[in-house]
């Protein structure tokens, strides 16, 4: 049943006339009159008594006439009730792809305790991608390498880690500190291929003529570190990829870091009050940096 008809039966009712109905609800009579004739139709009854003088109800007008005026309460409470109802404010936010999983678990399970009706949603994906939705808006923020090409937007350094080389724990390096790259000559690398640092590492074993072989290229950091544990090859990533069954030791005269931080659009910083995903992030990268001094 379209809800117009109910409109147009109730001010009938109430006003006993079709022309003052017709104005009430802001049609013409003759509309009007065949909104009615329509809805008599649909309930199969008569509702009206019509004569030259007045327009009165039918008995089954009459008991038609309390279900007509419930279900427009019905809908009109609807439509309060949703209307009133706090909607969710959506944060988009990019995640470069080799942020560690474990790290990203940790700002989303916070999130999850203090999202104050405010959803998350998440886009893993490559610094220059993340760049990009940055600048046309797609994003409202970022947990990103921090780049001279994004010094336009708003930032946050949260961290900032070394590259070091990564060998099994039971690698015969295992133990050490320190090593020098051309010592590894002999060595089977595990090239992580979304490596933002892959051009300076490559050129800093180029330096030391080391050409190594290859035992694994992917684009999956956790394939890479997962395969130099169990005694693959060995690689170059961020400290803190580092887990259990892995070795951290740090290249001589390999000076290459990453800042990590946080990027905001331009709209999130004009709206100034920090998400509860900016507070995950920040309550999440304070821990992580009292635990590692």
């Amino acid at each position: 049943m379209d809800r117009y008809l109910l409109r147009y039966f109730l001010a009938v009712a109430e006003l006993g006339s079709f022309s003052k109905a017709a104005a009430r609800v802001n049609v013409t009579q003759p509309t009007l009159s065949v909104g009615i004739a329509k809805l008599e139709s649909e309930v199969g009854a008569r509702l009206f008594e019509r004569t030259t003088r007045r327009v009165s109800l039918t008995p089954a007008g009459s008991r038609f006439l309390g279900h007509a005026r419930r279900i427009t309460q019905e809908y009109e409470a609807a439509l309060r009730e949703v209307a009133e109802a706090p909607r969710l404010k959506r944060v988009r936010a990019g995640i470069l792809s080799t942020i560690p999983a474990r790290d990203l678990e940790r700002v989303v399970a916070h999130h999850a305790k203090h999202a104050n009706a405010e959803a998350l949603e998440l886009l893993d994906s490559t610094e220059r991608d993340i760049a990009n939705r940055l600048s046309d808006g797609r994003l409202d923020a970022a947990l990103t390498i921090l780049r001279p090409n994004l010094e336009s937007f708003a930032q946050e350094t949260l961290c900032t880690e070394p590259y070091v080389l990564f060998v099994s724990a039971t690698h015969k390096l295992a133990a050490a500190e320190s090593i020098d790259g051309g010592t590894l000559a002999g060595e089977t690398m595990i090239v992580r291929r979304q490596c933002e640092g892959l051009p300076e590492i490559s050129r800093y074993f180029t330096n030391r003529d080391v050409r190594p072989s290859f035992s694994l290229r992917t684009l999956s950091d956790d394939r890479a570190l997962s395969m130099v544990a169990a005694g693959l090859g060995i690689t170059v990533a961020p400290l803190s990829f580092k887990k259990p069954g892995l070795s951290a030791i740090r290249l001589n005269g390999f000076d290459l870091t990453r800042d990590i931080g946080l990027v905001f659009s331009d709209r999130a910083r004009d709206q100034g009050a920090p998400s509860a995903f900016v507070e995950a992030v920040r309550a999440t990268y304070g821990v992580m940096r009292r635990k590692t001094r």
